[in-house]
């Protein structure tokens, strides 16, 4: 069999745990190196204890350049700017690259100044990656030599919108939304509001309407048909380590009911097995994607006694570090290199 040769610039973090978990078991892949800025020279199963015993990698602190001499194709797994700078490097070689950051996802210079960073290393790039969500761009990501992939939240709320975005059934209507998080979304350094003392008995919203993948989240209903859609992002830090909910309300349309709805939400995702548009009377849960790379998506529609108005809720939640992040990943390295997106990715979850 002939093996895709993978390499990961960023070994110590969440993601790239996710994304060895996952490769390491495959005999499709050959992993050349793991480089990183922390934990030099120990064993990934010394840094990932769930890897301890199972492979020989040790992360390495040496040039991009050559950390990817031989491979077909890196993940880069790194904070945003500095995995623009570490990408600069790679542009000359052949190597085709997943990039797990948010400095290329943004088509727009002034998106990404206004929510990441006052400058992009080299802004020329922005929209020359292929957006990482299969959902949406199956095609573009099998050729493509560089992907953005997509960011959890936008990843989740996109997905329990972009039904109604393909219809046209979001333009010019205003998204009122609050998605919760887990812990592991601020990665693997601990940061004075997100250690588990503060975190594990507390929930509390922050970057109120403010939030760095609003303009990716817009960008990508965009990409699917919604003109002129506003969002009202409320995110909040849950006491979970992992698992993501979003919770989205909007004006439903006037002319179709709640299970014609279903059955177009139904016929969108018809093609990926992993998203579950849910029957009525279920809602999504978190324990039921934990560790896997689902998506439950569910529908209601309410209309008001005194005023008439309807109203869509539509609720989605995933893992964010698989279908959030690593698994996605995984998702347009299979596409990359010829396979079906969901190709070793279809584990159920642990319950409870």
């Amino acid at each position: 069999m002939n093996k895709t040769k993978v390499s990961i610039i960023g070994g110590s973090g969440f993601l790239s745990a996710e994304l060895m978990r996952n490769l390491l078991v495959r005999d499709d892949v050959e992993f050349l190196r793991v480089s990183s800025k922390d934990h030099i020279g120990q064993n990934i199963g010394q840094v990932h204890r769930t890897f301890y015993g199972l492979s020989d990698l040790v992360l390495e602190d040496i040039p991009p350049t050559e950390c990817v001499d031989g491979a077909d194709i890196v993940f880069l797994a790194m904070p945003h700017i500095t995995t623009a700078k570490v990408a600069m490097d790679l542009f000359d070689t052949n190597v085709r690259i997943i990039d797990l950051s948010g400095d290329f996802r943004l088509k727009e210079l002034d998106d990404y100044t206004r929510v990441y960073a006052p400058n992009h290393p080299c802004p020329e790039r922005l929209g020359t990656f292929v957006y990482g969500m299969p959902e949406l761009f199956a095609d573009e990501i099998r050729n493509a030599q560089y992907v953005a992939n997509p960011g959890c939240f936008a990843t989740c709320i996109a997905a329990s919108l972009l039904p109604l975005a393909k219809q046209g059934q979001l333009s010019g209507h205003t998204v009122r939304l609050v998605a919760l998080t887990g812990s592991s979304g601020s990665g693997v350094h601990p940061q004075a509001g997100n250690h588990h003392t503060i975190r594990s008995n507390n929930i509390k919203a922050y970057k109120v309407f403010n939030h760095q993948h609003t303009p990716e989240i817009l960008q990508t209903l965009r990409a699917a048909g919604g003109e002129q859609v506003s969002l009202d992002f409320v995110p909040v830090s849950a006491p979970l380590s992992r698992g993501m909910m979003s919770i989205a309300q909007v004006d439903a349309p006037d002319d179709i009911s709640e299970d014609e709805l279903r059955q177009q939400y139904e016929d969108f995702f018809a093609d990926y097995p992993l998203i579950s548009v849910l029957p009525k009377g279920m809602t999504p849960e978190v324990v039921s994607v934990k560790n896997t790379l689902r998506i439950e998506i569910g529908l209601d529609i309410k209309t008001d006694e005194v005023s008439g108005k309807r109203t869509l809720c539509a609720i989605a939640a995933l893992d964010n570090l698989i279908k959030g992040g690593a698994g996605q990943a995984i998702q347009n390295f299979n596409l990359m290199t010829g396979k079906e997106n969901a190709y070793q990715l279809q584990q159920p979850g642990m319950w409870p």
